[in-house]
C-alpha cells in the first residue's frame, strides 16, 4: 500500500505552484478571447496616445514656424494672407500661439484702422480663461484704452481698479487712464493725487512719470520732488 507523501514545505510548495498553474490553464480557458482583445485595445490605446502626442508636437512645431513666417510678412508692410492666418491660429490649442495670433491680429487691426475688430480681438482673450491671467490683464488695458472715449468714466474706473497699485507692472498705464477718467467726473484733485503717485512710482517708466509730473502740476499738484535727479 502506497505511503502518503510527507506532508512538508517542499510539498506545500509544490501543491501550491501546481494549483497555480491549473488556475492560469482554466483562467486562459475561460477568458482568453477577452484578455486577448483587451490587451490588444490597451495596446492600441497606448499607441494612439503616443501618436497624439507627436502629432501636437509636430503641429505646434509647424504653427511656431508659420506664425513666424506671418510676422516675417507683416514686416514687409505687405499684410497678404497674414489677417487670415492670424485668424485661424487664433483657434489654437497651443496657449503660446493662440495670444500671440490674437494680440498680433489686435495690432494688424489697429494699423489698418479697424478699431472695432481690435477691441473684438482684445475682449476675445481677456474671456479666454484657458490663458495665462497676465495676457488677460494686458489685453482688457489696451481693449479700454482703445474704447476711453466709447465707455463711461465709471467703467473705465471700475475696469481698471484692481491694476491701480503702486509698484504694480501696469499701474502707469492703468493709473493715468483712471485719472484722465476721474477728470471726466470733476474729480480734479483725487486725479492730481493719482498722477503724483505714478510720479513717485520707481517702477513706471520715466516717460509715463514725467508726462504725469505735467499734468499733475496743471491740476495744482507739485509732485517734482519724486523725480529723479539727472545729476545723480
Amino acid at each position: 500500500m502506497a505511503q502518503p507523501p510527507e506532508i512538508n514545505e517542499t510539498f506545500l510548495r509544490e501543491v501550491d505552484e501546481n494549483l497555480r498553474r491549473d488556475r492560469v490553464r482554466d483562467f486562459a480557458k475561460k477568458h482568453g478571447t477577452s484578455l486577448i482583445a483587451a490587451v490588444v485595445l490597451f495596446l492600441a490605446a497606448s499607441g494612439g496616445a503616443i501618436w497624439w502626442q507627436y502629432h501636437q508636437k509636430q503641429h505646434s512645431e509647424q504653427q511656431v514656424e508659420q506664425l513666424t513666417e506671418t510676422f516675417r510678412v507683416i514686416g514687409t508692410g505687405n499684410m497678404g494672407d497674414a489677417p487670415k492666418q492670424l485668424d485661424a491660429m487664433s483657434n489654437s490649442g497651443s496657449k503660446a500661439i493662440r495670444a500671440s495670433a490674437m494680440f498680433t491680429r489686435a495690432a494688424v487691426a489697429i494699423q489698418q484702422n479697424d478699431t472695432k475688430l481690435a477691441i473684438a480681438k482684445y475682449r476675445e482673450i481677456v474671456a479666454d480663461d484657458g490663458l495665462p491671467q497676465p495676457y488677460r490683464d494686458i489685453a482688457l488695458i489696451r481693449q479700454t484704452a482703445l474704447e476711453f472715449d466709447q465707455i463711461p468714466a465709471q467703467e473705465v474706473i471700475a475696469r481698471l481698479q484692481p491694476f491701480v497699485k503702486p509698484g504694480g507692472p501696469w499701474f502707469a498705464t492703468a493709473g493715468e487712464m483712471t485719472a484722465l477718467a476721474l477728470i471726466k467726473q470733476g474729480k480734479k484733485d483725487e486725479a492730481g493725487r493719482l498722477f503724483a503717485a505714478i510720479v513717485k512710482d520707481n517702477e513706471a517708466p520715466n516717460s509715463a512719470r514725467e508726462r504725469a509730473l505735467q499734468i499733475a502740476g496743471s491740476l495744482g499738484v507739485d509732485a517734482s520732488a519724486a523725480l529723479p535727479n539727472p545729476a545723480q
